[in-house]
């Protein structure tokens, strides 16, 4: 799961159309696609308040669930 660097997921959504600020958290390789869908945590990989799902778009946030 990669640890995405926003206080909520509100701030998360206000982000789509910018690039992810994030952390990439698992010890099997990256998990982090410019194109496709993933989980994310937040506000940090270790401080797990909020959980979504990413989809990108040419690097950039197009979707949050």
């Amino acid at each position: 799961m990669i640890g995405a660097y926003y206080k909520t997921k509100k701030l998360l959504k206000e982000s789509i159309g910018q690039p992810l600020k994030y952390c990439e958290t698992s010890v099997f390789g990256e998990e982090f696609k410019s194109d496709g869908q993933f989980a994310v945590v937040g506000p940090s990989p270790t401080d797990r308040k909020w959980f979504a799902t990413v989809t990108m778009k040419d690097g950039l946030i197009e979707k949050v669930k």
